[in-house]
C-alpha cells in the first residue's frame, strides 16, 4: 500500500512539473505558430524522392531583416539537411516578430506522398 501511495505521488509530481514547463506566454506561442506555419509552407513538395518518413529538428533564429537563419538541422540524412537549409535560409517571415534574439526549435516531418 505504501508503494502505491509513493508511486501515485511521483506520478502527480511528474505530471504537474510537465504542465508547468509547457506554459508559455501567449505572444510567444503566436510567434512559434507563425514560424512553424511559414516553415510548413516553404518545405512543401520536396525535390527528391521520399520513400519513408523522415524526422528532423531544425533550430532557426531570425535576423534583423526578419529573415530566417537555419542554425542547425538534426537529421541523419544529409540530403534532407541540405534541402531544409536551401529552402529556409534567408527567407522572409510574413509577419513582423519583435523578439529577434530568440531561437526556435521546429520539428520537421517529411512523409512520402501517397
Amino acid at each position: 500500500m505504501r508503494q502505491l501511495k509513493t508511486l501515485v505521488l511521483v506520478v502527480a509530481i511528474t505530471f504537474s512539473s510537465v504542465l508547468m514547463a509547457s506554459t508559455t506566454p501567449e505572444d510567444r506561442k503566436t510567434e512559434s505558430a507563425v514560424i512553424t506555419e511559414q516553415i510548413g509552407k516553404l518545405l512543401k513538395n520536396p525535390n527528391f524522392l521520399v520513400d519513408k518518413e523522415i524526422i528532423a529538428n531544425v533550430k532557426v533564429t531570425l535576423n534583423k531583416n526578419n529573415e530566417m537563419v537555419v542554425l542547425s538541422v538534426d537529421s541523419d540524412d544529409t540530403q534532407v539537411a541540405n534541402f531544409i537549409k536551401s529552402r529556409l535560409n534567408y527567407k522572409k517571415v510574413a509577419t513582423s516578430i519583435e523578439s529577434l534574439e530568440h531561437t526556435f526549435i521546429v520539428p520537421i516531418r517529411v512523409t512520402p506522398q501517397e
